[in-house]
């Protein structure tokens, strides 16, 4: 079982790449828009102006999208989130656009942008938009995949291994046959080995129980995961719950309750069913 990785700032590492594709994008426009052009000083000047509006346009688009990264991650409802970044990213970077036209046709000619800005080119910037969207959700869900896999190597490896923990300076592998069992301390999760040992983790018992040999290994309340070797046997008690008896180890209780609802599931584990 893989459990579901922790929403995450995502490292986009896309400057590089936009740094170089906004000019291209730039230079298709102006393909698009204009036809017969001269490559004069003028249009050198205005092809550059041009693009310093498009990196400024990016960024603002890039901006919404890091803020919703924060405040709406996708694990949220990813139709929700992509439909508002959809929205937002683009009324963003159209708004930069329109800003600096105006500004710079304002200095230049001293006159409004002529009404084909708005009904055509306006546009062909809102379908880049578009297609920007899909680039960045494109690289979060390839983000997401690569942390899947991860855990997924992390897991093979524990499962295999035993279950890493740090000591120090030290990372260690502690071998499940070595492991009593995991608690939670106040605001810490604990793992105790057979010879007395305690490590402090810096994961919850909802990340580790995944990682860990079910056959081996039984979370028995919110507090405690406990390995096999160290159950002695159980006893009903009221209300269908049971109360488990461990063996005498340091750190750990001797009894712990298990809820009506996990009773029958520690019965075919504890018989090996």
């Amino acid at each position: 079982m893989i459990s579901k990785p922790r929403e995450e700032k995502i490292q986009y590492n896309d400057v590089p790449f936009f740094l170089v594709l906004i000019p291209i994008i730039n230079a298709l426009n102006y393909y698009l828009t204009y036809s017969g052009i001269s490559f004069n000083a003028h249009t050198i000047i205005t092809f550059l102006i041009d693009t310093f509006d498009g990196y400024a346009a990016w960024w603002a688009f890039r901006t919404v999208i890091i803020y919703l990264d924060k405040k709406m991650p996708y694990d949220q409802g990813p139709v929700k989130r992509i439909s508002v970044q959809l929205f937002f990213s683009s009324l963003a970077g159209l708004l930069v656009i329109i800003a600096l036209t105006e500004l710079a046709n304002l200095i230049a000619k001293k006159t409004p942008v002529p009404a084909s800005f708005y009904k055509y080119d306006l546009f062909i910037f809102l379908i880049w938009f578009f297609v920007l969207n899909g680039i960045y959700i494109a690289l979060y869900y390839y983000h997401a995949m690569r942390r899947v896999e991860e855990l997924r190597r992390e897991e093979k490896r524990v499962r295999t291994e035993g279950f890493a923990v740090k000591d120090g300076r030290r990372n260690l592998i502690v071998e499940f046959e070595e492991i009593a069992g995991f608690f939670v301390d106040e605001d810490y999760t604990v793992m105790v080995t057979s010879g007395e040992k305690r490590y402090l983790l810096d994961r919850s018992l909802d990340n580790i129980e995944p990682a860990l040999p079910a056959e081996l290994f039984f979370r028995l309340n919110r507090q405690y995961i406990i390995h096999r070797n160290k159950v002695k046997g159980f006893t009903k008690i009221e209300n269908g719950k049971l109360n488990v008896t461990l063996l005498p180890e340091a750190y750990m209780p001797s009894e712990v309750q298990i809820s009506r609802l996990k009773a029958a599931a520690f019965k075919n584990w504890f018989e090996g069913k």
